[in-house]
């Protein structure tokens, strides 16, 4: 059986990790794809566990504190990997609520308790975000802005978990006479 401890210290090493990279801004969105049957060593989708997931949500609120970004949680395949929010994220970015409560067998152990945990969460099918985790290969890329740009952490897993992070950056245009760095901005206008 996997520890809490174990869980828990390693998260909060990942969460270290990205606050100090500086990629991530207030108000912009994280996205956590999160197995937590991986986590336990199981396959995904067949062993969830709460515990887990209260142990990784309380450590992603030190990530939303320091950084000042929103989180996401990814609900599970059959939600249709759905988003759960708060209802201000929601109408801060534009995005459309839809009717559906995850609960651990629909919408993953993970989405489950974060909706429980929010003061007024709401699901949305879909978000640009611009960064996230992915714990357990649960596939946040569809919820990540296009250019995604993968994050190389000491924390490679959590618990029995493959860890993947990834930022995303704006698209570079314009091709070889483009500035894309405002430092060499005033070189190139001489």
């Amino acid at each position: 059986m996997i520890q809490l401890d174990a869980i828990s210290k390693g998260m909060g090493n990942l969460v270290e990790q990205f606050v100090g990279s500086g990629f991530l801004k207030e108000d912009e969105l994280f996205v956590i794809g999160c197995s937590t049957s991986e986590i336990a060593g199981e396959r995904i989708g067949t062993s969830g566990s709460e515990e887990i997931a209260a142990v990784l949500y309380d450590e992603l609120q030190e990530l939303r504190e320091k950084s000042g970004a929103a989180l996401v949680f990814q609900c599970c395949e059959h939600l249709n990997r759905a988003l759960v929010m708060e209802r201000t994220t929601m109408l801060k970015k534009g995005y459309e609520e839809v009717s559906v409560i995850p609960v651990p067998k629909a919408g993953g152990s993970m989405a489950s308790y974060a909706y429980r945990q929010m003061k007024d969460p709401v699901v949305v099918e879909y978000v640009q975000a611009d960064a996230g985790i992915d714990i357990g290969d649960t596939l946040i890329g569809m919820h990540l802005k296009p250019v995604a740009v993968p994050l190389r952490f000491d924390q490679k897993s959590i618990g029995h978990a493959h860890l993947n992070a990834a930022r995303t950056r704006p698209r570079l245009i314009g091709g070889t006479r483009a500035v894309y760095d405002r430092n060499e901005l005033d070189a190139t206008c001489d």
